[in-house]
């Protein structure tokens, strides 16, 4: 994708584009940028309106063509009542569907409003994944001018969680043969070097070497090798020291308990926790955070091979614990037990676990809000409170002492599944045994990760977790003892 060019104008006079866009919430009370816009376009545009029942309810948007030249489309925006940062990302979105097929956009926007979200919104809803299209359609956008507000601070920020996020949804939306746990590691130390970041990366001998037995017993049936990436933001006085740890099942068939094709079809995504860790990396590199970060993505496929690991096997995990695998296809709790054990050897003051690790989460939590749970419950509510105006939502769910026999193993120390029922807290308990005592949390991001409505997403993968694991970093900065 281009990179698209930001203007500020302080003219009262809509700057020479296709299409422009305000929002506004109920009463019709428009920006003040608006207003000569507003009153060239007479009372057939308000006619207009009402024909349409338009009211600025939040999500609603009504597309008015004024039969000029420039602008020749007016897009209005509902905002609703009280709207907050979500609402306002949600109209820069739709905004940015309406308008991706046109060169020239304008923005007439509140001078003391949330500039960010509206503009993270434009930003994010102009993505496509076309890189297999025989003939792509990208959008066409090259210039946004905005009118009524000028933050080149807020437009910067805008812009790094954008493309961060969009990094994320391309490494998620490439297909599994072109995202080997190799191909991806080479792509990030290709990055990590204009960022500032440090990678060292595990490969088949040094994760033997170094006990990585989880990751190893995932990858035994694939006839690609498998990766662990250890990236680092190490900044000269940091003031707390975070790592975050993502999934990255390159490609999940479900090993020898194989999975139904359909259940195939979107494994691609299974390292969709990966992504939003390297995503959040990227912020957190270019905005300079003042937190030391170590981001851990275990990568490999899981594949049915001859060599594959089989229902009833022991794997020997990184911290010595064993597990006995009874379902190959709960393989990313086997990978995420080496990469936290790893992460807590670094004494962080936080770590934090995200994954597409259970269908049971979708089930309990539905496509758009994530599970949360983990040893902290003041981490916990932190990470909700960050996510919600990010757009990014999480539901605190309970780890029960109790439960934790149904992952008892007469064999082992545990076994890799628990029983019919709570499939999301009998793998977060047995993600718990790798956290130590350090405050950690887990995100089972499931059911967001992939998203059919079109506002700033589109279909497909979202970079789900990209924004809120990057402002638990920032959060940190300065806290004495966080969560302790």
């Amino acid at each position: 994708m281009n990179r698209m060019e930001i203007l500020f104008s302080s003219s009262p006079d809509v700057p020479p584009a296709g299409t422009a866009g305000m929002a506004v919430g109920p009463g019709l009370e428009w920006p003040p940028a608006a207003a000569a816009l507003i009153d060239s376009l007479g009372s057939a545009f308000t006619d207009a309106l009402q024909r349409e029942k338009f009211t600025g309810k939040p999500g609603s948007a009504f597309s008015y063509h004024t039969g000029l030249p420039a602008p020749h489309t007016v897009v209005a925006l509902g905002l609703g009542d009280d709207p907050g940062p979500e609402q306002y990302r949600r109209a820069g979105g739709m905004l940015g569907r309406r308008s991706r097929n046109e060169p020239k956009v304008c923005l007439l926007a509140e001078a003391d409003g949330p500039l960010q979200p509206l503009l993270e919104g434009f930003l994010l809803s102009q993505y496509s994944f076309t890189d297999y299209k025989s003939d792509p359609e990208p959008a066409a956008t090259e210039t946004l001018s905005l009118v009524g507000a000028e933050d080149e601070a807020a437009t910067e920020r805008a812009r790094i969680n954008a493309e961060a996020v969009m990094f994320a949804r391309d490494l998620v939306n490439t297909p599994a043969r072109d995202k080997s746990p190799t191909a991806i590691a080479h792509r990030v130390e290709e990055l990590a070097g204009p960022l500032g970041l440090r990678v060292v990366t595990h490969d088949e001998e040094s994760l033997r070497e170094g006990g990585f037995g989880g990751v190893l017993g995932v990858a035994a049936g694939s006839g690609r090798p498998p990766r662990l990436l250890e990236v680092w933001h190490e900044p000269a006085e940091a003031e707390g020291f975070a790592v975050l740890v993502g999934k990255g099942i390159t490609f999940d068939s479900g090993g020898l308990s194989i999975k139904t094709a359909a259940g195939m079809e979107n494994m691609k995504t299974d390292m969709s926790g990966a992504a939003a860790v390297l995503g959040a990396m990227q912020i957190i590199a270019r905005r300079e955070i003042p937190v030391k970060v170590l981001g851990l993505t275990p990568l490999t496929d899981n594949m049915p091979g001859p060599l594959a690991t089989k229902p009833g096997d022991v794997l020997t995990t990184r911290n010595g614990k064993t597990i006995e695998v009874l379902n190959t296809d709960a393989e990313g709790r086997l990978v995420l037990a080496d990469a936290l054990a790893l992460g807590v050897e670094q004494e962080p003051d936080v770590i934090v676990d995200i994954a597409t690790l259970t269908g049971a989460c979708m089930v309990a939590l539905g496509l758009g809000i994530a599970g949360a749970m983990g040893n902290n419950d003041a981490l916990v509510k932190r990470i909700m409170e960050l996510g919600a105006p990010l757009g990014e939502r999480f539901w605190h769910l309970p780890l029960p002492d109790d439960y934790r026999k149904q992952v008892e193993s007469p064999i082992a120390d545990m076994k890799n599944i628990g029983g019919k029922w709570a499939g999301t807290l009998t793998a977060g308990l047995i993600l718990s045994e790798f956290a130590g005592d350090v405050p950690w949390a887990h995100l089972d991001i499931a059911g967001p990760r992939t998203a059919d409505e079109e506002h700033y997403f589109s279909r497909g993968a979202t970079g789900f977790g990209v924004l809120t694991l990057a402002a638990l970093a920032e959060d940190l900065a300065g806290r004495e003892a966080p969560f302790s």
